[in-house]
């Protein structure tokens, strides 16, 4: 990433140029199927410039997940947002986002869950903690809106049905995967609030 004649180094747009670099490398290879140099080949840095901005492979690993979360959700609030008012419409959103994540040829499962299995490292363990309790808060304001009784225990279930759709998208196959698990989500959706109000 060399600096043109004349201009400015800005730390802060090269750190973020590298996180960007960096996030579809580790995505693909995983983050620990990639070594430093290789990593450093692939996305045009050297090991002095990755080391002055992260310190060590785990912070830019670290800062690629927490990066990407914070996409992550800001995508699916916005896909909830835009859905409108109906609790059912916004799951739906939630659904269709997802079944299009999983018709993507780079698609290869969550990301978060994908670090936690294969990155076993305390700090990596958080974030994806972090990450689940996210979708989980989205995923609660949903069922709330919707009046279920109890919108912890129903946003926990469809949870369980994001995360269960993902894995089954990238381990076996993601023809349909997303619209099965929406109409599983709305099944229970239905159920929760229907028989509880």
């Amino acid at each position: 990433m060399p600096v043109a004649k004349g201009s400015t180094i800005d730390p802060e747009r090269t750190r973020a140029t590298i996180l960007e670099a960096a996030t579809p490398v580790l995505y693909e290879r995983g983050l620990d199927g990639i070594g430093v140099a290789e990593l450093c080949a692939r996305i045009g840095i050297s090991k002095e410039t990755l080391y002055r901005h992260f310190g060590t492979k785990d912070a830019l690993v670290e800062a690629v997940l927490e990066v990407r979360s914070d996409r992550v959700m800001s995508w699916l609030a916005s896909a909830v947002a835009a859905a409108g008012q109906d609790p059912a419409d916004q799951l739906s959103a939630v659904f269709d986002a997802l079944g299009q994540w999983y018709d993507e040829p780079v698609f290869r499962g969550c990301a978060m869950l994908n670090a936690a299995a294969q990155h076993h490292v305390e700090a990596v363990r958080a974030i994806t903690a972090r990450h689940l309790g996210r979708y989980l808060e989205l995923l609660t304001g949903i069922a709330s809106r919707a009046g279920a009784a109890d919108p912890h225990l129903l946003g926990r279930q469809l949870l369980i049905l994001v995360e269960g759709a993902t894995v089954v998208a990238a381990h076996h196959s993601a023809v349909g995967a997303g619209d099965h698990a929406r109409r599983a989500a709305l099944t229970l959706l239905s159920a929760r609030t229907s028989l509880e109000c």
